[in-house]
Parts: C-alpha cells; structure tokens; sequence
C-alpha cells in the first residue's frame, strides 16, 4: 500500500443508480486502500426526501454539506442543512436526508468498525 491515494468521487460508480435520478451515492471506501476510513458522496434532488433511514450498531458518522441546502431527520428531530454545515451522529440515531429548492449535496465520513459494516436500514422512516 503507498502513502497516499487519490480518487475522484465522480469516477465511481453510482450506487443509487437503479433508483432513478434523485439520489447519487458514491461510497469510495475500497477505492482508497484505507485500513479504516470511508468517505462517500451523496447527492440529493431538489426537494427530494429520502424516506428510508439507517442507523448503525457501532460506527459514528459525519456529514459535511458542500452544496445546497436541506433538512436532516435524526430519530424525531428535523433539522435544517446549511453548506458547510457539519453533523456528527452517533451509532444508534437513525437519519435520513431531504433535499432543498437547489438539491443537497454532502459528504459522508465514517470508519470500518466492525469489519464489514454494521449499517441497519429502517424503511418507511420519514414519510410524514
């Protein structure tokens, strides 16, 4: 493994890409050769909320909005999402991610505790 390794977000694969065009996800985790660190991108459409919601067992995370603007569920809380705003969650908070008038774009940081993920999906989580 060298020292360092460079990626562009936009290089990789659209995850979300079978769900239509609202939501873009690009998870760069094993395109980095990281020992422990992740760092996806997430892009959402202009007033588009995302209904599912994922909490985790024991991996801590945080958002850091780079463009747009939005709202963020955490159990049931909502707050609003400015750019540059950052949001540190813990594990067991379930979230979700609604887009703005001009979309919401952010970056998603976490680690790799436990190997191979510990992400929980909660559907139906903001519908209301």
């Amino acid at each position: 493994m060298t020292d360092y390794t460079k990626k562009n977000l936009m290089e990789i694969e659209n995850a979300a890409a079978d769900r239509g065009s609202d939501v873009d996800a690009r998870f760069a985790r094993k395109h980095l050769d990281s020992e422990h660190l992740g760092v996806s991108l997430f892009r959402v459409a202009p007033n588009y909320r995302i209904v599912y919601g994922h909490s985790h067992r024991e991996q801590e995370e945080a958002y850091v909005v780079i463009e747009g603007s939005g709202r963020m569920r955490l159990d049931d809380e909502v707050i609003d999402l400015a750019q540059w705003d950052v949001v540190r969650v813990a594990p067991a908070v379930v979230r979700a991610f609604e887009g703005g008038p001009d979309g919401l774009s952010y970056i998603a940081v976490g680690n790799d505790r436990p190997e191979g993920g510990d992400g929980e999906m909660v559907k139906d989580f903001w519908t209301d």
